[in-house]
């Protein structure tokens, strides 16, 4: 061998890094089918059909439209619209004509999926989670136009809404993420009904992970474990300087942010921030959990998110192409958009903390979810923020807090989500 090209390095491939975006940039495509297939009589190949039991559940795709159809047009009163499915032996484009006569079902997503789970044929459950659980404990979303964080920035006098989150412009001008960090704090909110079914989902040793878009902290705060967690965007627990990256004490800068002071980093003078994840910054080491995780689900619940931020809304397509997913949500987003859906998608539209009730109803969960409130409360956890029984949808959130009101922005009253469909209680 030639001495030159023994000495040659071989070439190392690129570090891998991934960065929270805006846009949609670095989307993971949706799984091929599987590759499981037998060679037809005629020599074409034919994917293997699952057993007839799962292929019907499966088969059961359906979607709850409180207001509207797929097309947008207005449904009859009173009617809740659901979607065609193809059967097994229509082609997958086969799409469903608006006009089509189709049964309608108010819980069909739910009593199809709720039957997968009771028949033990989800034992590895991902949960993926937007700022909509959240809205029921009085954070507002993101997006939701009036009420939504973004659409109360204009005081901040900001050249455009995401900027809040630019690590660029708080070099610039920490002041307005500061001040909108005053109303996230944790400790300003309390867990609600929504995160306390996620962790029934790990008491029942059905969790496989959840992954949380939320800074609010509310998931641990409902006792759900470290181990199962990925706070995707990062969290308030820690604190370290933008510039160099020197961590600093949480809490001293919980407490000069809510003094409307800014932290300064000892080292460098520069501005300390909350490790929450800014556009243009890498995502935690831990986020890299979903390459393990995502193959391994039986199921997917997807929850209260708009799957706007890359990379984290691609997750959802990750699973396999077998895997049932379930959208609880207010509006169709992501590829629940499609027209027909997935076979074995499913989604309920509408308030999410009535849906997220209904399903552990569907499920023989309520008393049980009830009793871990109760037994939070008595851990000294502060009270869980419930849905009430009303189901209106005009009525505004009541908002509970702790009894530590004074840490937190007075910001928060006049944020609360208005379209939340019924009022919040404390449960006692």
């Amino acid at each position: 061998m030639n001495r030159s090209s023994r000495n040659r390095k071989v070439p190392q491939p690129p570090e891998t890094r991934l960065t929270r975006s805006s846009r949609s940039q670095t989307r993971h495509p949706e799984p091929a089918e599987p590759q499981d297939s037998w060679q037809g009589p005629y020599g074409k190949q034919r994917r293997k059909q699952p057993d007839s039991a799962l292929a019907q559940d499966l088969s059961l795709m359906s979607v709850s439209r409180p207001d509207s159809t797929s097309k947008g047009t207005m449904s009859a009163a009173g009617s809740v619209p659901m979607q065609g499915c193809p059967s097994s032996e229509s082609t997958s484009d086969q799409i469903v004509p608006s006009s089509f006569p189709v049964k309608s079902s108010s819980q069909s997503s739910l009593l199809s999926v709720a039957r997968l789970v009771k028949l033990g044929r989800c034992k590895n459950i991902l949960v993926v989670v937007g700022a909509g659980i959240s809205t029921p404990s009085g954070i507002p979303d993101f997006r939701t136009p009036g009420t939504g964080l973004y659409a109360n920035l204009e005081k901040y006098n900001i050249p455009y809404p995401e900027a809040i989150f630019n690590i660029d412009y708080f070099s610039n001008d920490p002041q307005p993420f500061f001040s909108l960090a005053k109303a996230l704090y944790p400790g300003c909110h309390r867990p609600n009904y929504i995160h306390y079914f996620i962790r029934m989902l790990h008491h029942k040793g059905l969790l496989l992970r959840l992954y949380t878009q939320n800074i609010d902290g509310l998931e641990k705060v409902c006792g759900i474990p470290e181990d199962k967690l990925v706070e995707a965007h990062g969290s308030f627990a820690t604190a370290s300087c933008h510039l160099c990256y020197t961590p600093y004490p949480a809490e001293e800068a919980k407490v000069a942010i809510m003094t409307d002071n800014i932290p300064t980093c000892s080292f460098c003078a520069a501005t300390v921030k909350p490790d929450v994840v800014f556009f243009g910054e890498d995502l935690p080491q831990k986020y890299f959990l979903h390459t393990k995780d995502f193959p391994k689900a039986d199921l997917l619940i997807i929850m209260g998110t708009s799957l706007k931020i890359e990379p984290f809304a691609s997750l959802v397509n990750t699973v396999r192409s077998t895997v049932p997913r379930l959208l609880l949500n207010r509006h169709a987003v992501g590829p629940f958009e499609r027209v027909p859906l997935r076979r074995g998608d499913h989604m309920e539209l509408g308030d999410l903390a009535d849906s997220v009730r209904r399903f552990a109803e569907i499920l023989g969960w309520s008393g049980e979810i009830e009793e871990m409130i109760r037994s939070q409360d008595k851990l000294g956890i502060p009270p869980v923020v419930t849905n009430g029984p009303s189901s209106s949808e005009t009525e505004d959130v009541k908002t509970s807090r702790p009894g530590a009101e004074g840490s937190c922005s007075e910001d928060t009253d006049s944020e609360t989500d208005s379209k939340s469909s019924a009022s919040s209680r404390a449960s006692k």
